[in-house]
Formats: C-alpha cells, sequence, structure tokens
C-alpha cells in the first residue's frame, strides 16, 4: 500500500514541470530511483507508525481501539478503491487527477488507520503460511474475508456515472469530515495525529465534491437528472452513517472514538445547505435495512465488496510471500 505521501490536492503537481520533481530533462526515469515512496507497491515500506508512541491510553480496551480504527480504516481503503476506479475514465484530465488524489488521499488514511489496529491489538492481523515479508497493515487490507470487513456499505456500492460518484464523494466527506474534526481530540495520540491530517484532506474532498454537485444541478437537464437520481439511490444508506455500534459507542466513552450518532445533525445541515444552493430537494428515503439489524459495521455487506475485493485481493493471495 502506498505510505499516503502524496501532496495534498496535488493538481500543482501534476502539472508541474520535470524540474519541481528533481527530474533529469534527458532521462525522465531517472527520478523514479531518487525515492521509494513514489511507488506504490513493495515490500520494503518503513513501519507508518515509526517512532510513534504506540502506547495504548490508559483505560481503554486494546481490541476496542483496534475494532475501532478498522471500521475508519476500513471506510476509507474500500473508498478509495471505488474512487480509483476512476483513473483514466473521468471526464477530463483534470478530474482524473483530482480523483486520483481523492483515492490516495483515503489510501494514506488507510494505511495509518489499519497499521494502528495491529499495534493497538495484533490478534487482529490474519496469520499468513511460513516467514512472510508482508506488513501489518498490508495483511489486514489483502488477507481478510468480506465478512471480516467492517466498513458502511455507501463506500462499497459499484461505480455508476459521474454525478453518481461526486455525489457518494459528497455524503461521505461530509460525514467523515464531521467525524475526524471531533476525533482530532482522541485521547489516543495515534487518531489524534491522523484525524488532524485527515481535516484538511477531508475538507478539499467535501468542497470538491460539493462544488462540482453544484455545477451539474445547475447544468443541463440530463446533468441534473443524474445527480438526483444518484441522490435518490443513495440516501438510503445516509442513515447507517450515523447508527452508533457497540464498538463505536465504546470507543466515545473512553475517549478514543466519537459517537456517529453525535455528528449526525452537523452533517444533515451541510448536506442540506449544499441541496439548497444546488436547487436539489432532498428525496424521501427510507433508510436501507440491514439483516436483523446488522450492516456493514457488523460484516454484512452487499455483494459488491466480495466482487472488489475478489479483484482487489487477486495478487497478494496468489503470491502471499512475494516480494516486489
Amino acid at each position: 500500500m502506498p505510505d499516503g505521501t502524496v501532496p495534498e490536492h496535488s493538481t500543482e503537481t501534476a502539472h508541474a514541470g520535470p524540474a519541481a520533481h528533481g527530474t533529469d530533462h534527458d532521462n525522465a526515469y531517472a527520478g523514479l530511483l531518487v525515492n521509494d515512496a513514489h511507488w506504490a507497491f513493495g515490500t520494503d515500506f518503513e513501519d507508518p507508525l515509526a517512532g510513534v508512541d504506540t502506547t495504548v491510553p490508559d483505560g481503554v480496551e486494546p481490541s476496542v481501539l483496534a475494532a475501532y480504527c478498522l471500521m475508519l480504516g476500513d471506510d476509507a481503503l474500500v473508498a478509495s478503491e471505488r474512487i480509483s476506479e476512476w483513473c483514466s475514465r473521468a471526464p477530463d484530465l483534470e478530474e482524473d487527477i483530482a480523483l486520483a488524489n481523492i483515492a490516495l488521499d483515503l489510501l494514506g488514511q488507510a494505511r495509518l488507520l489499519l497499521a494502528r489496529a495491529a499495534a493497538a491489538d495484533p490478534s487482529v492481523v490474519p496469520a499468513l503460511p511460513g516467514d512472510s515479508p508482508v506488513p501489518d497493515e498490508d495483511r489486514l487490507a489483502f488477507f481478510r474475508d468480506d465478512r471480516q470487513f467492517r466498513n458502511v456499505r455507501l463506500a462499497e456500492l459499484p461505480n455508476g456515472d459521474f454525478g453518481e460518484t461526486i455525489t457518494r464523494i459528497l455524503l461521505l466527506s461530509i460525514w467523515r469530515l464531521a467525524l475526524f474534526e471531533r476525533l482530532t481530540g482522541s485521547r489516543d495520540a495515534v487518531l489524534a495525529a491522523v484525524a488532524a491530517k485527515g481535516v484538511k484532506e477531508l475538507t478539499y474532498h467535501r468542497d470538491f465534491a460539493g462544488r462540482w454537485f453544484l455545477t451539474l444541478a445547475q447544468g443541463t437537464d440530463e446533468s441534473r437528472r443524474r445527480v438526483t437520481a444518484a441522490l435518490t439511490d443513495l440516501m438510503p444508506y445516509w442513515a447507517e452513517l450515523f447508527g452508533t455500534h457497540d464498538v463505536e459507542a465504546a470507543a466515545a466513552a473512553s475517549g478514543v472514538g466519537v459517537d456517529p450518532g453525535q455528528v449526525a445533525g452537523e452533517a444533515d445541515a451541510v448536506l442540506d445547505q449544499v441541496l439548497a444552493v444546488s436547487g436539489v430537494d432532498r428525496p424521501e428515503a427510507a433508510p436501507r435495512a440491514g439483516v436483523r439489524g446488522r450492516t456493514g459495521r457488523d460484516g454484512l455487506h452487499t455483494e459488491a465488496l466480495s466482487r472488489l475485493l475478489a479483484e482487489t485481493q487477486s495478487v497478494a493471495r496468489a503470491h502471499p510471500r512475494g516480494r516486489w
């Protein structure tokens, strides 16, 4: 997995000339070997939490902290995988780069959160045969089955058109930003640091999606039809974002997490503001039911997640001891 060291909102970086990246004008590939952090795959990455105090705060159950980090990490990982499917398929180059950067931001958050989960409670990390070089966060990403993932279902739904993707990023970023703003006060130093960095990233994600939602809603009849249809399809999953799981309640009670139910009013207000400016009515949508009340946080997902994981995990599972 990448280490998340992509420049924030790096459209400027993407448009910069070779000199900005330290690239030899005579050899466009020379710079690739300068910094291993440029590579997206490998087994020689440094521990993402190296040098950080990963001691579990007093009074906090390690299993609760680990489970809570998995929830937030899985949200980011699965959403990142979905958004990254737009790479080379977006309407134009600028949006292609923007969506790729949003996916990388979320992947960076996922790596840190999964590493934190492993440090808090090593028992959550899947065991691999033999002396495998796979880091803990990669084991969690590539060697768990869909029932072991704890992401909300909104993150895993298959991509529709561009308007659907914009609408989904808007809903997820409004919710996640409200959580992360409160999570900066976590008693866990790692979560607080991840949240502080994530707030900046998620603010960009929300603003990017909000501007595009407004543009499409106030554009042509067809673009408006598409975003309103996407909103109607996705809003049934909105309530799930604010349902408080027992793990989230325990994490909030111990001062390391945030009860998502506490940010529902704030998130609703932000969404209503975007819809009002865009001239779009909030659709009447009954919450999407789970199975006996169990949803993504309980490991019960749509078929889309198992298909996504089958593709995402295929190489790692075929070569669990591979070095790249």
